[in-house]
């Protein structure tokens, strides 16, 4: 992405990130990146009208790999960050969030969406289902500002393309079975185009090979081919429509699901040839 291409939006989350990085450097081994910013750090533009933008931040936790101190509620509090409403949620300059996440299966026993951490309490980071694979596929990447002036920069691993497609599939997969429309979001089905659109699609299947025979990863990632295989590849599934209502207007939605349809066939015959 060049800088006129990118919206401001997605300027300030970058912002809001690199706050919370560097106010929470001591952690950064325990942390991956994970959601829309990582999802764009894959795919750029991916050949699209449709400009990659973002509102917030998602980062996953790592709870085996955290520090004992700082604590991440005072470091993030000191830096000037704002719980939310939620366990996990929270808000930096111009209220603009950064989500703490820790994959279920390392968050202990399941009673309230906080996560439970060690040393640093229940409330800071939310328990998330589907970011288990985010722990196994990743990459130290370089990080930067996109705001003019600002040169900051920090490493940190960033979730790679399989687990990412898992992330975004059960997070549809989850919403959809609440029968709730409301909490479906078009562009997390744009954003398992955009990955579909330029990965290597027998290296990803091969990731997920390797996820689903996973002691932490595996179940899910299982339970994200058995959903892309039920629906994944239908026109009228959720990803296929998520992604074609994103690009209303700016794309053929007809050309956007059919191509989402195939993508994702040809993902899942990939999948077939590690078997």
């Amino acid at each position: 992405m060049t800088d006129l291409t990118i919206p401001h939006e997605y300027v300030v989350a970058r912002s809001v990130l690199l706050d919370a990085l560097t106010a929470l450097r001591a952690h950064l081994d325990a942390m991956v990146l994970v959601g829309a910013q990582a999802v764009y750090s894959h795919t750029g533009d991916a050949d699209m009208v449709t400009a990659p933008t973002t509102t917030d931040a998602d980062v996953a936790l790592a709870p085996d790999r955290l520090a004992d101190e700082p604590l991440l509620e005072e470091a993030l509090r000191l830096a000037g960050f704002v719980s939310g409403t939620n366990p996990g949620t929270w808000r930096g300059q111009g209220a603009v969030a950064i989500d703490l996440m820790v994959p279920a299966a390392v968050s202990g026993p399941r009673r309230s969406r906080g996560a439970r951490l060690p040393v640093h309490g229940k409330w800071v980071a939310r328990r998330t289902l589907g970011l288990e694979p985010a722990l196994v596929d990743n990459e130290t990447r370089e990080i930067q500002s996109f705001s003019p002036g600002d040169s900051r920069r920090a490493r940190l691993r960033v979730a790679g393309p399989a687990a990412l497609l898992v992330a975004k599939t059960i997070k549809i997969e989850e919403r959809r079975a609440d029968h709730d429309s409301r909490r479906l979001q078009p562009k997390d089905g744009l954003d398992v185009l955009r990955l579909l659109r330029v990965i290597d699609m027998g290296e990803v299947a091969r990731r997920l090979h390797l996820l689903a025979m996973d002691d932490v990863a595996g179940e899910v990632t299982r339970s994200a081919l058995v959903a892309l295989r039920e629906h994944g590849a239908r026109a009228d599934g959720p990803i296929a429509t998520l992604a074609a209502s994103a690009v209303t207007g700016t794309e053929d939605p007809d050309v956007t699901i059919e191509s989402t349809v195939l993508l994702v066939e040809e993902l899942l015959q990939a999948c077939d040839d590690q078997r």
